[in-house]
């Protein structure tokens, strides 16, 4: 494990109180533990959005499937971008409204294009990419998972 370094913040209590029902509610043990993670989301994703190398990330749609097409275009653009596209998951959350999650990896830059290109299409209602690097470090992977993969294999 790396050297812990102790910070003191200044934070409004009201912005406190929310961040203290935060830990409770996602089940972190303290607020150092919380504060870790969101920073180093937060540093995953500012890293992605302007990262050049191999990449992955998951993008998700919520659509009107009455929308002419939308279904057919999401499909199409999976087949136009096969590398990269390697799997996808379609819910019915209603009558009217879909759920699509495609998830992709490849070079990062072409991985925005392709979440860029869904999010954009007519129809969308509402539509997120998550990105993250390939290969977070070995420290961190092995402290948040509480083993490494000294056996050669990593998660799939």
């Amino acid at each position: 494990m790396t050297d812990l370094v102790r910070a003191s913040l200044s934070i409004e209590q009201d912005l406190m109180d929310r961040f203290d029902r935060f830990i409770e509610e996602s089940g972190h043990s303290n607020r150092s533990e919380a504060m870790r993670d969101l920073i180093r989301a937060r540093l995953i994703e500012d890293e992605s959005e302007r990262a050049t190398g191999e990449a992955m990330a998951s993008v998700t749609l919520v659509y009107d499937h009455g929308k002419r097409r939308l279904a057919r275009q999401i499909e199409e653009i999976g087949h136009e971008h096969h590398d990269v596209v390697h799997s996808s998951m379609h819910i019915h959350v209603s009558h009217d409204i879909c759920m699509e999650v495609v998830v992709l990896r490849g070079p990062a830059k072409e991985l925005r294009h392709v979440a860029n290109h869904l999010i954009g299409l007519p129809g969308v209602l509402h539509g997120r990419a998550v990105y993250s690097s390939v290969s977070p470090p070995a420290h961190e992977h092995e402290h948040e998972h509480g083993h490494g993969h000294s056996h050669g294999r990593g998660h799939r």
